[in-house]
């Protein structure tokens, strides 16, 4: 018996397994269950070539040589045409192959970057050993994205636990706030605005000097500074509103922006119940003096109105700013020095029992510095000193040294020793922190 060339030999089989497969419709492998089903329709087709080749085989043995070449002729045939009709068009350059992308990842792309932040205190207070001694202070959840080329967008929401806290007039400021969680901040900003101006719309935390923009987990200390604490509370200032800022074309040395808010009075310390506007200046200027310092200098001015129930008057309040920083470039992961100070003075402020007329005032003054020592070692120290605005006769004043040790960008923690005192009162309050500080994700301990 004369054997039917292409199905007698096995090469022959696998020419034909491999015809019948480009009458099978193509499809591009995309994920697990396409392969599962191009595997499947391979073993469909195997099983085809299989029942054919016996077909072929029954037809030879029966001396039907004739009839298995047509059927092999137009098996090919249909083939050829199955494969003609399904290649791809090129509709570019001859010769080249089309490839065919998937575009379902992409729309990932469209996510927030999303991040968490956590602020974590050991404490233990030397007059009260049995005072809560472990407080997951602060959870921090982050929400940034570019929403278009022109504008991003960033939200902050933060669960905070409340304990032992630095309060330099504990009698004036009340008990202390619940647990709870709040939107810090939340805004839109357009940025590369013509006459190189940014628009933020939202809640955000104002342009009063530079440590308010900081978020807690951020700061060089575990707190704020005692004048920020008696004038604005314990939180930074965090308004809703509009905020403008103009990068000041200035040719020369320095770099130069002013910045113009208003938004609702909300903050309690500041403003009492009051919901009337209230509107904020800033001017800062920075300057590289050489290549390993620099110095930066910014004014702040906040006017609104305090009121309660039988209170209505005008409040200003006044800051200015200072940080130097030294960090030689080829040293600059190994030594570095930062100093930065302030002063704020808050101006409507009752006076002589007259509760309609906002004419005493408060001052208050903070410095502290940070000495890199190592990679991942700092030596810190500050001191603060303030008058209470409820009585501007009574002061306190706070003394800190610390110890940081970043274990990486996403990991810090920090031994802080706080000596704090009260012109009211001769016992002076010490204080042991240790506080653990690890971000996941991109937003890490931005400071800008």
């Amino acid at each position: 018996m004369k054997p039917v060339p292409g199905i007698s030999h096995p090469l022959g089989t696998l020419g034909l397994m491999a015809a019948l497969c480009l009458i099978a419709p193509t499809q591009p492998v995309g994920g697990q269950e396409t392969q599962d089903s191009l595997r499947a329709e391979l073993d469909r087709l195997e099983a085809r070539v299989d029942s054919l080749v016996a077909l072929v085989s029954r037809l030879q043995a029966e001396g039907r040589e004739e009839e298995a070449g047509d059927a092999i002729a137009r098996l090919r045939a249909a083939a050829a045409a199955a494969a003609q009709q399904g290649a791809p068009r090129d509709t570019t350059t001859s010769g080249q192959e089309t490839q065919f992308t998937g575009r379902q990842r992409n729309l990932q792309a469209l996510n927030p970057e999303i991040s968490v932040s956590v602020d974590f205190l050991g404490h233990l207070n030397t007059d009260d050993t049995r005072e809560d001694n472990f407080i997951p202070r602060e959870f921090e959840f982050s929400f940034q994205s570019a929403l278009d080329p022109f504008s991003r967008a960033k939200i902050f929401a933060s669960y905070h636990t409340h304990g032992p806290e630095i309060v330099p007039f504990p009698d004036e400021n009340g008990e202390a706030e619940g647990d709870g969680l709040e939107i810090e901040e939340g805004y839109a900003e357009w940025v590369g605005l013509p006459g190189s101006v940014s628009l933020k719309l939202g809640k955000f935390f104002q342009r009063f000097g530079t440590l308010n923009r900081w978020h807690s987990h951020a700061l060089p200390f575990q707190s704020q500074s005692l004048p920020h604490i008696a004038f604005l509370g314990e939180e930074s200032l965090s308004q809703a509103g509009a905020s403008l800022t103009w990068l000041i074309p200035v040719h020369g040395a320095g770099a130069y922006d002013a910045t113009f808010e208003v938004t609702r009075s909300s903050n309690e310390s500041l403003f009492g119940v009051s919901g009337r506007p209230s509107v904020l200046g800033h001017a800062n200027g920075f300057w590289q003096l050489s290549p390993a310092t620099d110095l930066d200098l910014g004014v702040s001015w906040l006017h609104g109105s305090y009121e309660d129930e039988d209170q209505l008057f005008g409040r200003d309040l006044f800051g200015a700013e200072f940080a130097y920083t030294w960090r030689p470039p080829a040293r600059s992961l190994y030594r570095g020095v930062v100093v930065r100070g302030g002063v704020m003075l808050l101006d409507g402020l009752p006076e002589g029992g007259d509760r309609t007329a906002g004419t005493g005032s408060a001052i208050g003054a903070w410095g502290l510095s940070e000495v890199r020592v190592g990679q991942q070692w700092l030596l810190g120290g500050r001191v603060d000193w303030t008058e209470n605005p409820l009585d501007p006769e009574a002061t306190a004043w706070l003394v800190s040294p610390t110890l940081t040790w970043w274990q990486s960008e996403f990991v810090r923690l920090r031994a802080e020793y706080d000596l704090l005192g009260r012109s009211a009162l001769e016992d002076h309050e010490g204080r042991l922190w240790i506080q653990v500080t690890f971000a996941m994700g991109p937003h890490k301990h931005e400071t800008y």
